[in-house]
């Protein structure tokens, strides 16, 4: 990477940094009157709220006033928008709703700049712990400004994984399952929290040894699979192939535990 290139990439970082902290307040402010906020279903067992809404208004103005001419693939606004070409953030203004609807203190804003389609920066804040978790291509990743690594773990009896529930296809639900037997035998724990920024980003800081889910959206993952590339770790989808930033399935972990889940999953 060039000094321009690096230089880049910390102005389009201070973009998510900024972005993010600016939707993180407005979350905290929604869950001081979470009592009186109206559920929204987007679809089935998918809900939405004025908060995430007005989250991402937060996020947008941020993004607008320093990058005009940049498109912004957004949950809640923009789902459709072309993320192939040109300065593109891709962003979830609460990824987590869920939870944050029934106070489990586990959501957060996420949001990674890519160019020409490739990750160049990434933020996610733990709106509920205000903890920040940020990285750039080839400049590492950190937790609040500290480097961080994934886990050095690799015997399975010792990891622990985290994983994500099929909840909008009824189809997914029997692979799904299928999966987690080997997992749950051979290892020292399965988690699944809800929001999956925040679990890519436990892997890349090394909470967790790896993490799959069979579909996600991508603003749930985009800057998460930067971090955990930063931090030393491995991302594909849920077969091995390349990632993309689109809805795909993901498998992420330190290099050992990638290649084991990766057998795993599919000796099923």
């Amino acid at each position: 990477m060039t000094a321009s290139d690096a230089k880049q990439a910390r102005g389009l970082l201070a973009t998510c940094v900024a972005a993010a902290a600016r939707s993180a307040d407005v979350i905290r402010d929604g869950a001081s009157r979470r009592g009186s906020l109206t559920w929204e279903n987007k679809s089935s067992y998918d809900f939405v709220s004025e908060v995430d809404r007005a989250s991402e208004a937060a996020l947008a103005e941020v993004v607008m006033a320093r990058h005009p001419d940049a498109i912004l693939l957004a949950e809640e606004g923009s789902p459709n928008a072309n993320a192939t070409t040109g300065l593109v953030f891709v962003a979830d203004p609460l990824d987590g709703t869920t939870n944050f609807l029934h106070g489990v203190p586990w959501y957060a804003v996420s949001i990674a700049a890519l160019i020409d389609g490739e990750l160049v920066a990434g933020a996610i804040i733990n709106a509920a712990t205000g903890e920040l978790f940020s990285a750039t291509a080839g400049g590492g990743a950190r937790r609040a400004g500290e480097p961080m690594r994934v886990s050095e773990t690799t015997l399975p009896a010792r990891a622990l994984i985290a994983t994500g529930f099929p909840f909008s296809r009824e189809e997914e639900i029997a692979p799904y399952l299928a999966m987690i037997p080997p997992v749950m035998r051979a290892t020292s724990g399965l988690r699944r929290a809800g929001a999956a920024a925040l679990d890519l980003a436990d892997v890349a800081c090394g909470r967790y040894d790896g993490f799959f889910e069979l579909r996600l959206s991508p603003w749930d993952m985009a800057a998460g699979v930067l971090m955990v590339r930063e931090a030393g770790g491995v991302v594909t989808q849920i077969d091995g192939a390349p990632i993309q930033v689109a809805e795909t399935s993901i498998l992420a972990g330190n290099p050992t535990m990638h290649a084991w889940l990766l057998e795993t999953l599919h000796s099923t």
